[in-house]
C-alpha cells in the first residue's frame, strides 16, 4: 500500500491531500478506504488529476451513469476550461469511477487502495520520464524514434498497473486505465 511519503515523494510537498477524518466519517464505504483516504492521501497526478476537491456532504454529489459518487479529485482541461472531469467513489463498494464530462463513468480501481497504489505507481513513472512527463506542454509532439520509446515505456507501465489491479484491465470500453494510456501519445 502507497504511504503519504512515498506520494510527496513524486507528486511533492503539498500536492497530496489527506482526507479529514470528520469528512469521510459519514461516507458509506468500508472503514478501511476511510482510514486510506485519511492516513494516505490523495496526489495531484499528471494529466488527470488537477486538484483534490473531497466533498463533505454524508450524501454522494457527484452525478453519473452509475449514480450517485462521493467526489474526490476535480481537473479541468486546460485548453477547454469547461471540460470538468472528476474521480469518484462508490457507495458500498469502494470503487473508484472516473467521471468525464457528461456524467459517463468509466470504471478505475476496484477500491480507494488498489486506486492510491495505482497512482502512485502512476505517478513515480511519468514524472520520472523524460518521454513521459510533458515539461513542455502536450502540444510538443514525439519524434518517430521518441513514439516508439514512449510506447514502449507506456507498454510497461500498463503492465505494472494491471499488477496492481488486474480488474482494471478487464476491458476498454468503460475502462480508464487502458483507454488514458493508449490516448497518451495522440
Amino acid at each position: 500500500m502507497a504511504t503519504y511519503d512515498q506520494l510527496t515523494e513524486w507528486a511533492g510537498p503539498g500536492h497530496v491531500t489527506r482526507a479529514a477524518r470528520d469528512i469521510v466519517a459519514g461516507w458509506r464505504i468500508p472503514e478501511f478506504m476511510k482510514t486510506q483516504l485519511v492516513e494516505v492521501g490523495i496526489p495531484v497526478a499528471p494529466r488527470l488529476i488537477e486538484r483534490v476537491v473531497m466533498q463533505s456532504e454524508a450524501d454522494p454529489v457527484l452525478r453519473t451513469s452509475r449514480g450517485p459518487l462521493y467526489r474526490l479529485t476535480e481537473d479541468c482541461d486546460p485548453h477547454t476550461p469547461a471540460e470538468r472531469s472528476w474521480f469518484g467513489v462508490e457507495p458500498e463498494t469502494g470503487a473508484v469511477y472516473f467521471v468525464m464530462p457528461d456524467g459517463e463513468a468509466m470504471f478505475a480501481n476496484s477500491g480507494v487502495g488498489m486506486w492510491l497504489d495505482v497512482l502512485h505507481r502512476y505517478g513515480t513513472r511519468v514524472t520520472a520520464s523524460e518521454l513521459l512527463s510533458e515539461p513542455d506542454g502536450p502540444e510538443e509532439y514525439f519524434s518517430g524514434e521518441e513514439e516508439e520509446l514512449a510506447l514502449d515505456e507506456l507498454n510497461r507501465l500498463a503492465e505494472e498497473l494491471k499488477g496492481i489491479d488486474p480488474a482494471a484491465f478487464n476491458g476498454y470500453e468503460g475502462f480508464l486505465w487502458p483507454a488514458h494510456l493508449d490516448r497518451w501519445i495522440y
